[in-house]
């Protein structure tokens, strides 16, 4: 069975893609994008499968796939943003290198836009965030092996950290 090398998990607007897609490269490795396996095994955006099937149908979804790419990927993998909230994900994920991409109201506002294609945020955006980062980061940081802040810092320096930090961890 192939193990991923980092397994990156986080809220949206953390940079799961933006990070993971720099440390494939800097490791050498592939990158993959669990919400992207799902989107291909649906045949549909993440969104139309929220407003389709709803969302224990779209968590499902997500459990196999994650489930699928830890045993396969041998490269960095992001986790969508709630990956996490399934326990059978958090025990799929013990003895993985699992980076937390850690980030502020602020910031992730930001970078995600506050676009109504992430369907968990379409409504109001701001205090869905606000809510979602409440409750899912003593989540992150139950999983995780390394936390990295990544507000008001470029990608170049949150991947620097990451590196240094996986370093200290047993592949």
């Amino acid at each position: 069975m192939t193990r991923p090398v980092a397994v990156l998990v986080g809220p949206p607007g953390a940079g799961k893609t933006t990070i993971g897609q720099l440390l494939a490269e800097r490791l050498g490795t592939n990158f993959r994008d669990v919400d992207h396996d799902i989107e291909a095994a649906a045949g549909k955006p993440i969104s139309d499968i929220f407003v389709d099937d709803g969302e224990p149908a779209f968590r499902a979804l997500e459990v196999a796939a994650v489930r699928t790419a830890l045993e396969t990927h041998d490269g960095v993998l992001a986790l969508g943003g709630g990956a996490v909230l399934a326990e059978a994900t958090r025990k799929a994920l013990t003895g993985h290198r699992v980076v937390f991409l850690d980030v502020g109201l602020s910031d992730a506002a930001d970078r995600v836009g506050l676009n109504t294609a992430r369907p968990l945020l379409a409504l109001n955006p701001r205090a869905a965030l606000r809510t979602m980062l409440a409750e899912r980061a003593p989540i992150y940081a139950e999983v995780a092996t390394v936390t990295v802040t990544t507000d008001g810092r470029t990608p170049d320096d949150i991947l620097a950290e990451v590196v240094a930090q996986l370093d200290e961890v047993p592949a």
